[in-house]
């Protein structure tokens, strides 16, 4: 009997920890892909949205469409099928990237239109299934960018789709935003993420001045699992690291 109680309290605890439902928007980035192997860790289910699978999530929505409002109704309609009566306790949003260009740029146009539609359109979606699939006190977060608080003259198309993503996040904490009752939407700006693809483009960069994707991560996870650690809503929560260590301000 004491190998079936065993399997009984294994079942309750597997069962308790996989009752944490999380959409990671971005999934299959370099941020997005830690966050989902940083929840799976702790037996969450977790589903990844991206432009292609990411095999580590429980279940993948693979996006298309050629307009936001193509990829908006795809994305919804399978994430609808996903939620049935079991909506998310958070929705991390993490997709994105970055191209730059002043206005004389020749590929300043080009990289506008590939701005808007890594930051505004994915931030957009992911605000619109929060109002429909989030639970009542979830969590929604956005990406912005430290840098796009003021002038980007280097990477307009950047600066401007983060700052807009900036006012989301604003417009979504008011009452009449649209998100659940109780719903927390906060947006990370960091100044520098250690991922591998800016240490191939700054190799002689200082790396204890740059965010570990590990740190937001749990980040993310404490936020999830725990109310009272979270920013007030609407909050423009800033990442500073200093010889490895980052603390959070908000803006």
């Amino acid at each position: 009997s004491s190998g079936i109680n065993a399997e009984y309290g294994y079942f309750i605890q597997t069962n308790l920890r996989m009752s944490v439902r999380v959409v990671v928007y971005g999934g299959k980035g370099a941020l997005g892909s830690t966050i989902v192997h940083t929840c799976k860790s702790k037996g969450w289910w977790v589903c990844s949205i991206d432009l292609t699978e990411n095999s580590e999530a429980d279940v993948c929505v693979v996006v298309k469409g050629a307009t936001l409002e193509e990829q908006a109704a795809q994305v919804k309609g399978e994430v609808e099928k996903i939620v049935e009566d079991s909506k998310f306790d958070a929705l991390y949003c993490v997709a994105g990237g970055w191209a730059g260009g002043s206005a004389k740029a020749d590929a300043f146009i080009k990289n506008t239109d590939l701005m808007m539609k890594q930051s505004i359109w994915t931030s957009v979606i992911s605000a619109n299934l929060a109002a429909h699939f989030l639970k009542e006190g979830g969590l929604l977060t956005l990406a912005g960018a430290e840098p796009c608080l003021n002038a980007t003259a280097g990477m307009i198309g950047y600066g401007l789709s983060k700052a807009a993503v900036h006012q989301l996040t604003a417009s979504l904490a008011q009452d009449n935003g649209g998100l659940p009752t109780g719903a927390c939407v906060q947006t990370i700006l960091p100044i520098t993420l250690d991922t591998p693809m800016n240490r191939k483009f700054m190799p002689d960069s200082d790396f204890t001045k740059w965010t570990s994707m590990t740190e937001v991560a749990d980040m993310m996870v404490k936020w999830t699992e725990s109310t009272d650690s979270r920013h007030p809503t609407g909050s423009l929560i800033k990442l500073i690291t200093v010889d490895s260590i980052t603390k959070q301000e908000v803006v």
